[in-house]
């Protein structure tokens, strides 16, 4: 077989194999193509907002995490732990799995210990809010750590629409519901919307902001993995914003678990001094 015949066939199969690339790519480029959403109702949305969300009793995971306030980040790793509607447990690790501070907060209180300093702090809700100079209570933050919508409030004030491939719901005012209220203090959120999925109807964006000029936002964003049986959380990320400075904060998740019970230990020792504030 002559040079000629084998740069012959060469130049066929080359042909060939960039015809097949081209059909396959085509066929490719038909498949994500993806067809005009269908308008959908408020309650069709909401419902399957609800159906897909994260089931959980516990809620288990170690992360990472990253937080920039006004050009100056922060990294650190640790794990978390949830018992729906009841606790929220943190402990940071930075370096070499050693306990640096815990944090246990309640519906109406939170608890911080400093393991390097020997010292702890205890307080209401309250002190979150204005560490981070926004508005939020246990049940919005419950439900930003796992990508799932609020429980406890109010949901028949929603309206429909679509953007960007995406399903959104949109609301103003929303209120907690009055047997959840304590000390007669209602929340009432501004304007939330919320982006979903078209495929799994889970949370991508959500986003809370007061309406007046220079109103305080809260944004988040999710991604998703399927731990063989559901979608869990696996990236988070939280704009803060006000009037005067953007808060980022970016968390990973890794070895999540909710299918086991989880033990919440937070014991102050003796020779812990207390604090105003951390």
């Amino acid at each position: 077989m002559n040079r000629s015949h084998l740069a012959n066939i060469a130049h066929k199969s080359l042909f060939l194999l960039s015809l097949v690339m081209i059909i396959s790519s085509c066929g490719s480029v038909r498949r994500t193509i993806r067809e005009p959403l269908k308008e959908q109702g408020a309650d069709f949305l909401f419902s399957n907002l609800k159906s897909n969300e994260l089931k959980y009793t516990y809620f288990s995971a170690r992360f990472s995490t990253s937080f920039e306030q006004q050009k100056n980040v922060t990294s650190f790793s640790g794990q978390i732990r949830i018992q729906k509607d009841s606790l929220i447990w943190i402990s940071i690790s930075p370096v070499l799995g050693i306990e640096m501070a815990r944090l246990l907060i309640t519906n109406d209180s939170i608890k911080y210990m400093n393991r390097i300093d020997n010292i702890y702090f205890i307080s209401d809700f309250n002190y979150i809010n204005n560490l981070i100079n926004s508005t939020l209570d246990f049940d919005m933050l419950q439900a930003f750590l796992t990508g799932n919508d609020f429980s406890f409030y109010e949901n028949s004030s929603f309206k429909a629409g679509i953007d960007n491939q995406e399903y959104k719901l949109v609301t103003t005012d929303r209120r907690k519901l009055k047997k959840y209220v304590r000390n007669n203090q209602e929340i009432n959120i501004p304007i939330q919307h919320i982006w979903l999925s078209s495929e799994t109807f889970k949370i991508s964006r959500v986003m809370i902001r007061e309406v007046q000029l220079g109103g305080r936002k809260v944004e988040g964003t999710y991604q998703y993995l399927n731990d063989g049986t559901q979608l869990v959380p696996e990236k988070l990320s939280f704009n803060l914003e006000t009037a005067e400075n953007k808060n980022q904060l970016v968390l990973e998740y890794s070895k999540l678990n909710t299918a086991d019970s989880l033990a919440f230990p937070f014991k102050i020792p003796e020779k812990y001094t207390k604090v105003d504030k951390f």
